[in-house]
């Protein structure tokens, strides 16, 4: 839920804060971590090392990954089990911090939402593949279109556009 917004910076509303880089460095991803353990720490939960590395994990993943690849990490494997991260995933989804993705039959995939970054996807309907869009964003318009028609305020959205990838086609 993004509250303001200009072009250096985008500040996130169900996750109060700021990243100005579209790509996170190893130090960015660092202070991010911390950011969101303090939030979440203010929401009730409790520091572990586990969700630690879960938010560092999929941050420095930079694309949607399965409970599978998470769990399989390496720094993952020796600290937890898949059953753990999977209830650490669904709590960071049930506080907004991570977004799911993907065809309701298949695996789904779970992005972080880093504030400063937005992404629609591509959902293949054949093999469940999830690709990003490299392109700006065509509904930051109708957005703002929205706001001023209905009165709403803070209005966001998640695109996801299915089809057949090329492999598949």
């Amino acid at each position: 839920m993004i509250l303001a917004a200009n072009t250096d910076t985008i500040i996130c509303a169900s996750f109060p804060i700021e990243c100005t880089a579209l790509n996170m460095q190893l130090v960015e991803i660092q202070a991010y971590v911390a950011k969101c353990i303090a939030t979440l720490r203010e929401r009730g939960m409790r520091r572990t090392r586990a969700l630690e590395l879960v938010i560092e994990e999929m941050a420095a993943a930079g694309k949607p990954v399965t409970i599978q690849e998470l769990a399989a990490k390496p720094a993952l494997e020796q600290q937890c089990d898949q059953a753990t991260v999977y209830r650490l995933v669904i709590k960071l989804l049930e506080q907004g911090i991570v977004r799911k993705l993907g065809l309701h039959e298949r695996s789904a995939y779970f992005a972080l939402l880093i504030p400063g970054e937005h992404h629609d996807y591509l959902v293949c309907t054949e093999c469940g593949t999830i690709k990003s869009i490299d392109m700006s964003c065509p509904v930051k318009k109708l957005e703002k279109d929205i706001m001023k028609s209905s009165g709403f305020s803070k209005v966001y959205h998640e695109l996801e556009f299915y089809g057949v990838c090329p492999k598949c086609a």
